[in-house]
């Protein structure tokens, strides 16, 4: 189980998260940000300073924005657009800086 960020991030980018999280497993894409599951402690610290409160717990996710767990999880195992390979286990947001793209379900949100 990990943190996920649901659709309250998209096109804010607020980026405090990243500034609190330990070990470095927020990552930044072209409209949200996203947790990586395997990094994440499950520490709490980002969620303790969201502003848009878009960080939650995995098991206390809405059902209306369930559909995030999952792409929160394909932002790193999936081919993202104009890649060649998926992130995979990264090591650290700060080893890549901003991917600069997102899975198709944030690219195609409003």
């Amino acid at each position: 189980m990990s943190y996920v960020i649901t659709s309250s991030c998209i096109d804010v980018l607020d980026k405090s998260c990243m500034d609190v999280c330990p070990v470095d497993c927020i990552y930044e894409g072209a409209r949200k940000l996203y947790i990586h599951p395997d990094e994440c402690i499950d520490c709490g610290a980002c969620e303790a300073v969201c502003p848009m409160s878009a960080i939650v717990y995995e098991t206390s996710v809405k059902p209306e924005e369930e559909r995030h767990i999952e792409d929160n999880g394909n932002f790193f195992s999936c081919v993202l657009p104009g890649r060649e390979e998926p992130l995979g286990v990264v090591g650290g947001s700060l080893e890549i800086g901003p991917v600069g793209v997102d899975t198709p379900l944030v690219s195609s949100a409003p």
